[in-house]
This record gives C-alpha cells, sequence and structure tokens, in this order.
C-alpha cells in the first residue's frame, strides 16, 4: 500500500499539474450550472423542465463533472504507457495492484473535490434563487462513491488498451452518452419510450437517478436502492476489468 500511496501522489502532481483537469473537472460543471440556472430562471414557472431546478439539477452536475475524471484517468494512463516511464517501473517491485491503486487514488480525490465544489456552488445558487436544496444534499455523497470508482475504472480500461490519441477520444464519446442518456441534461423518464430503454441500458443513467434521489431525501428502493446497486455493480465490474487488463498488458510489455 505505500508503494501505490507514493506512486498515487506522483500521478496526483501529474494531474494538477495540468491545467486542463481545473477547466474540465471544476470550471466546466460549475459554468453549466450557472447557464441552465439562468435558464430556468428565465422560463415562465410551471412551463420549464423540472429537471433545470436547483435540486434536480445538482445531481446532474455532478455526475458530469464525474465523467472528466474518467477522461483525465485515461490520459494519465495512455501517457504513461506510451513513454517508457512505466516500463522502467515495471523493472521496481510494485505489482499491478499498485500501479491500479496509484491511477485510482489521485482520481478519486479530485472526483470527491469536485463534488464538495459542486454541493457548495449548488447550496450557495439556492440560496440566491430560493431553491429547494436542503440538508439532505449531503446524502449526494453516498451514490457519488460507486459512481466515481465506475468512471475511474472505465478511464484505467481506456488507458490500459488505447493510445494517448485513441482514449481522450473514446471518454469523450462516453461523456456525450452520459450527458445524452444519462438524465443529465433532459429526464429520459418524461419522454418514455425507446429512449427510456436505451438510457436503463446505460449505467450513467443509474449514477444520475440514485444521486438526484439521494440529494431530494427519497431513499426508496426503486428511485435510490435499486440504481446504486446497479452502479455499484457496474463500479466494482469495471475495477476488476481494468486490473486484469492492466495485468496482462505488464506481462506482454515485460516479455
Amino acid at each position: 500500500m505505500k508503494r501505490a500511496k507514493i506512486f498515487g501522489g506522483r500521478c496526483l502532481k501529474e494531474m494538477l499539474r495540468d491545467p486542463l483537469s481545473y477547466i474540465f473537472c471544476l470550471g466546466f460543471p460549475l459554468i453549466m450550472m450557472v447557464i441552465m440556472t439562468i435558464i430556468d430562471q428565465s422560463i415562465p414557472e410551471g412551463k420549464g423542465p423540472d429537471i433545470f431546478h436547483i435540486g434536480n439539477l445538482t445531481a446532474g452536475i455532478i455526475v458530469f463533472g464525474l465523467t472528466f475524471t474518467m477522461l483525465f484517468t485515461s490520459i494519465n494512463v495512455a501517457h504513461d504507457r506510451g513513454g517508457s516511464f512505466l516500463v522502467r517501473m515495471y523493472a521496481t517491485p510494485m505489482k499491478s495492484t499498485d500501479f491500479i491503486l496509484g491511477y485510482i487514488i489521485p482520481s478519486f480525490i479530485i472526483a470527491v473535490a469536485q463534488t464538495v465544489v459542486s454541493i457548495v456552488s449548488a447550496v450557495i445558487v439556492s440560496l440566491i434563487t430560493d431553491g429547494d436544496i436542503g440538508i439532505s444534499v449531503l446524502a449526494g455523497f453516498i451514490p457519488i462513491i460507486p459512481s466515481a470508482l465506475m468512471f475511474i475504472g472505465f478511464g484505467l480500461i481506456a488507458g490500459t488498451l488505447l493510445s494517448e490519441k485513441g482514449a481522450p477520444g473514446i471518454c469523450s464519446v462516453f461523456i456525450s452518452l452520459a450527458g445524452m442518456l444519462g438524465g443529465i441534461w433532459f429526464d429520459p423518464e418524461s419522454t418514455g419510450g425507446v429512449m427510456l430503454t436505451v438510457s436503463k441500458c446505460m449505467p450513467f443513467y443509474y449514477c444520475t437517478k440514485s444521486t438526484r434521489a439521494a440529494i431530494a431525501g427519497d431513499f426508496s428502493f426503486d428511485a435510490f436502492l435499486l440504481p446504486l446497486i446497479v452502479v455499484i455493480a457496474c463500479a466494482v465490474a469495471a475495477l476488476i476489468l481494468a486490473g486484469k487488463l492492466f495485468k496482462t498488458k505488464m506481462k506482454a510489455d515485460l516479455a
């Protein structure tokens, strides 16, 4: 574990050294929160979609921010694999588990930090606009933990399998899918039909649904527990697959 912490510290410094990580992980989600709130305030009461109300919007913004941890995790892994850094590190006593944990730790720290910033910003916006956010907003951290690990797992998989140029492109596709089918910018349940069916096949949908339910204080089985179970299962599967793929690539590089 000590080796993983040291390696994780190095990875965190690399991620924080890139100014784009601040822009996309922190700045962009907050900008979208402000824009969507302005749109919501501009629509006559009762005529606009509820999803733009700050109480519902907060969950979408949080999950949207987490998608960028997937992007930067993939870039970090792909960059290390593309150069000679990891090949040299393979000569050390570090195991594949140490490398995986070393990549997970900094990405998870950033995910938690951006969630805190998003929640604090949402509370401020709610106070300004007389929104409906209450103390239950803190419960949003419950589904965020497995959601963050799931996105980090996806980033590890992309960074392990793809090149430094290919990984960001694939992750960008996932970010777009999360925005369209994850219930971030619209409510799939209000549309129904094929759109809802496709959304339910995507793990992002359950991230947003469980987070939105937690923030609203609705901890019923259908609204919160079932989506949370799906997210946890996806997170475990993604991390296990990422670990196996990284170990396989590591053995291939050493051969």
